[in-house]
């Protein structure tokens, strides 16, 4: 039986390196690139393309500081749902899209069904997220909050 080889395992060196620079700048000419890796521009482009295309990087997007956004309030949310069936999961993510302050939604495997990042200006446009929006998802049993203090590390991908 053949073995699966993931998108990942097909990724050499280059390709690494590549996928690094542009996590670092993503506005990294092709031509910096190409010099930092050691290939021509040609080659190169040829790569971030076929990278591109395959879903290995998937766009482009500035980093903004969200506190200059008004947005500096963040909290966590877990949430268990009161109905786990495929078509439950499926109104529940679809509610989470069309909310902005929602920066990530996790399916959790574990004491609750889901793990929210919400971003908002402070504790009462939170509450007011959390009251009118997030407890208003379908099947919402139950939320619970942690506020976070600081942020450590936050890396985006």
């Amino acid at each position: 039986m053949g073995e699966i080889v993931s998108k990942e395992s097909q990724l050499d060196q280059f390709d690494r390196k590549i996928v690094d620079l542009l996590l670092a700048d993503g506005r990294m000419p092709v031509t910096e690139i190409a010099s930092r890796i050691g290939l021509s521009k040609t080659p190169c482009q040829m790569r971030v393309n076929r990278l591109r295309k395959e879903g290995v990087i998937r766009g482009f997007r500035a980093a903004v500081d969200p506190a200059k956004l008004g947005r500096n309030h963040v909290a966590f949310v877990e949430v268990r749902l009161t109905d786990t069936t495929e078509a439950a999961l499926k109104a529940f993510n679809a509610a989470t899209l069309g909310v902005p302050e929602i920066e990530q939604a996790h399916m959790i495997a574990g004491a609750f069904d889901y793990l929210l990042k919400v971003r908002t200006r402070d504790i009462r446009d939170y509450r007011r997220v959390l009251g009118e929006v997030i407890s208003a998802f379908p099947h919402v049993g139950h939320t619970s909050t942690h506020v976070s203090m600081e942020a450590v590390k936050d890396q985006a991908f």
